[in-house]
């Protein structure tokens, strides 16, 4: 007679199964980056490699180099993996945004500011509305970000933009536009990276000057993620009259629970070294509008 399989036995089977499974959704998460990104700028300083699935970016004297997504979004969750330059990397810049186009543009800016060796980077983010900026909020990380690859993601949906390191929301940008306060939503953008010299304004406001000596400085990317609303002849890929497609897009409607507002409170309170909507000697006429209504979440 045949023995009887073992609860050892299939509790494997079905842990190899899970594994296997995590491991084939894993590959499908990660984006191409000949497929989806186009080189803009800095020549061979950006490089595709590894059949698409890891970018370079460099920075010398002469120039820096960057990429442009071939697809424009109108509301999504992005989500891109990175890993800074490392060591002294003052005055330089890793930039991962969303932009329109225009002198009225709108943007989402995660914008990293290199420093000297063993000081912390600065994760400096903004959001423009219309062309007007001028709304950042800056923070340390709690982590070393040039040890390892870490997600930065950004949602943005008509509630709310979001900024996410690692699954852990660091700043909120609601929409007040029933206060006045305009909001990007009519625009479709597209998602740059790039590495650029900010020696002029980006470690301790531009008193420490980038070391070429150091150069070329490089950054790494990969895991690029769109779960977006794709823009395309005038036409967003979410007012298809199926309403199954757009249902299934929970980012559309998502917003912070209480375990994520915890979060943000927690790495404002421990992390955020600088707040515009606490900038009261920068605005004398009067903090913008829409640090009335949250100072620090907003």
């Amino acid at each position: 007679m045949a023995s009887q399989p073992s609860t050892f036995n299939v509790r494997t089977t079905l842990l190899l199964l899970l594994l296997c499974l995590t491991l084939l959704m894993g590959h499908s998460w990660a984006g191409n980056f000949n497929k989806d990104f186009d080189i803009s700028w800095g020549g061979d300083r950006a490089g595709i490699l590894n059949n698409g699935k890891l970018l370079s970016l460099s920075l010398d004297k002469d120039s820096g180099s960057g990429i442009q997504s071939k697809r424009e979004y109108l509301f999504g969750k992005i989500d891109m993996q990175l890993k800074l330059v490392p060591g002294n990397s003052a005055g330089t810049v890793t930039a991962y945004y969303l932009s329109s186009q225009g002198a009225t543009h709108d943007e989402i800016d995660f914008e990293f500011l290199g420093n000297l060796s063993g000081d912390p980077y600065i994760v400096h983010t903004n959001v423009y509305t219309q062309g007007q900026g001028n709304r950042e909020q800056q923070f340390y990380l709690w982590f070393d970000p040039t040890a390892n690859f870490h997600t930065y993601s950004i949602l943005w949906n008509p509630q709310a933009i979001i900024f996410y390191v690692d699954g852990t929301p660091i700043r909120v940008f609601k929409n007040l536009e029933s206060s006045g306060v305009a909001y990007p939503k009519t625009q479709p953008m597209k998602v740059y990276a790039s590495l650029w010299d900010a020696e002029d304004w980006a470690t301790r406001g531009g008193f420490v000057k980038t070391d070429w000596s150091q150069a070329p400085f490089k950054a790494t990317l990969r895991n690029f993620k769109a779960n977006a609303c794709i823009w395309a002849s005038g036409k967003s890929s979410c007012t298809s009259s199926n309403s199954t497609k757009i249902n299934n897009k929970p980012w559309l409607s998502q917003e912070l629970d209480a375990t994520s507002a915890e979060r943000l409170k927690w790495v404002q309170q421990n992390y955020m070294v600088y707040n515009y909507c606490a900038d009261t000697n920068r605005f004398p006429q009067g903090l913008p509008a829409e640090c009335t209504f949250n100072s620090t979440t907003t």
